[in-house]
């Protein structure tokens, strides 16, 4: 399975750890834009393409249909920017498991990303370093001795690392406290935004917490702070989830009348859907709702999903017809054996 539907550590509220490595080229300005520019960036990823290793693919954006496009959106495998860009300039370096994802000409010429369910920031950033090495070689970075990895924007410049996890945090909303920890985490030097990163909202109680400084720190202290203080988030959210389980009737009925309408709804959008299955989560992993195990869980967060409930039924749909086809998709899934 692909690592978006496998669990980790504290992955009943860490729901998965990404790590970035924003680099640039040697002999390459940056901000490509013109289409000698591109092209010429583009064929020495291709000549370099079988040294890389891991099974990686190289795909133009410009390519692909609008649905593929936004399907790796869903997976944030890829930044919506890159996705709806007009002049179609990116690419990227993917593997089939689909935890290598590296942006090719998007804000920077390159952005590697490594996934990994749950909170599992030292092994992605390993192979993160390990993917970085072998495409330094190969490619040849733009290195600078006091400022370190050269960016196309100063604040990334240094190590150029971005470690971010997801996190679910309904409980944190539900008791009126996440406000108190958005207050103190805006203290430390990291970042807590939507589900898609800057100026995004959170939705479904979902929120992607990260690192701001990249310059004058080491990789590790990155991730070991970013592991510090996604470890008090998850102990106060498990302390919230231990408060609201006191009144279990009250708890009881909010997770049922959630599984209830998505088993028995006729049509839903796919907001409705990340709201209701925000309760169904916390059920399941609370040993509440047995109805549904985390696998399942994770394919309806998935397959609700526009783009990747149309991939997954191999067809195009718009308006009602996609909210029916929707709710038929949640039924066949919560139904499924094993």
């Amino acid at each position: 399975m692909n690592w978006y539907l496998q669990s980790g550590k504290e992955s009943d509220v860490v729901i998965s750890t990404r790590i970035r490595l924003a680099r640039s080229l040697a002999g390459f300005k940056f901000n490509l834009s013109t289409d000698e520019e591109i092209k010429s960036l583009e064929k020495k990823i291709e000549e370099n393409l079988y040294g890389m290793g891991y099974g990686l693919k190289f795909l133009k954006i410009r390519d692909m249909d609008d649905i593929t496009k936004m399907s790796l959106v869903e997976k944030n495998l890829i930044s919506p920017e890159i996705a709806l860009d007009k002049k179609q300039k990116g690419s990227i370096l993917i593997n089939d498991e689909e935890n290598i994802c590296i942006l090719v000409n998007e804000d920077d010429h390159l952005r590697i990303q490594v996934f990994s369910a749950g909170l599992d920031l030292e092994n992605a950033l390993n192979l993160a370093i390990e993917v970085d090495e072998k495409l330094s070689k190969l490619l040849g970075y733009a290195v600078n001795d006091k400022y370190g990895y050269l960016t196309a924007y100063p604040n990334n410049c240094g190590t150029g690392l971005k470690a971010s996890v997801m996190l679910h945090l309904p409980a944190l909303l539900k008791t009126g406290n996440m406000n108190s920890i958005l207050d103190i985490i805006s203290r430390l030097e990291v970042n807590i935004r939507g589900i898609y990163g800057e100026n995004s909202k959170s939705t479904g109680d979902m929120f992607q917490l990260s690192n701001q400084k990249t310059l004058g720190i080491t990789e590790k202290e990155i991730i070991q702070n970013i592991y510090v203080i996604a470890q008090k988030i998850v102990e106060q959210e498990k302390a919230a989830r231990k408060f609201l389980a006191k009144d279990d009737l009250a708890l009881e009925d909010l997770i049922y009348r959630s599984y209830g309408i998505l088993m028995n709804c006729r049509k839903i959008s796919s907001e409705e859907a990340r709201e209701l299955l925000s309760n169904v989560k916390l059920g399941t992993d609370l040993g509440i709702l047995k109805e549904l195990d985390d696998l399942k869980v994770q394919k309806l967060y998935l397959y609700t999903k526009p783009a990747n409930m149309q991939k997954l039924l191999g067809n195009q749909y718009e308006g009602i017809e996609r909210d029916i086809k929707r709710a038929e998709v949640i039924k066949n899934i919560c139904k499924q054996d094993g």
